[in-house]
């Protein structure tokens, strides 16, 4: 039994269980990057970035498949890096944060007037909407800004009014109107 899971473990070398698992984890991190940033409209990128991780895919999924009977910690090492690469993807694409969004702004109506005013300093497109909430009148502030953003925004609405609803909608594509440039 214990020949059995020292063999398990040292049928492949430790570098080649490190090369999978790293390989791997980028593989992933590049295909879930690519699915958000076609979905969001960037579709030449998207397919660079392809490119590279099917390439990725070949030389590693052809190594493991066929050392799968002699080495199966290859095949464990295989899973493992495509869950890493998933939450790693993820992880950065919100720190890239590619694209628009759609903020809806719900107010108290006596603050809006504020709020709106800082936004428009920002030098962002609004619009503004008189509204009834649940048990008194309100603002809804509608205005798109680039991801990148969103915090500095959503920060500054809140220093002004804690009270506010904030949601946001992602944007595939957004023509005319007032978007701020990037602020990097």
């Amino acid at each position: 039994m214990g020949d059995l899971i020292v063999k398990f473990f040292t049928a492949a070398p430790w570098y080649v269980v490190l090369i999978v698992f790293v390989a791997k984890v980028i593989e992933v991190t590049l295909t879930t990057i690519r699915i958000i940033i076609v979905n969001r409209g960037f579709k030449l990128p998207g397919a660079v970035v392809s490119f590279v991780e099917v390439l990725i895919w070949v030389f590693v999924a052809s190594r493991v498949v066929s050392n799968i009977a002699e080495a199966p910690l290859l095949g464990i090492t295989y899973a493992f890096g495509y869950g890493v690469g998933v939450y790693v993807g993820s992880m950065l694409e919100k720190k890239l944060a590619f694209g628009k969004v759609l903020i809806h702004v719900i107010v108290p109506r006596e603050s809006g007037e504020v709020v709106s005013t800082y936004i428009r300093d920002q030098e962002i497109g609004l619009t503004t909407i008189d509204a009834k909430g649940y048990n008194s009148e309100k603002s809804v502030l509608m205005l798109y800004a680039n991801r990148k953003n969103i915090n500095l925004i959503k920060d500054g609405i809140l220093e002004i009014e804690p009270r506010a609803l904030i949601g946001e909608s992602d944007v595939v594509t957004i023509d005319g109107g007032t978007v701020p440039r990037i602020v990097k």
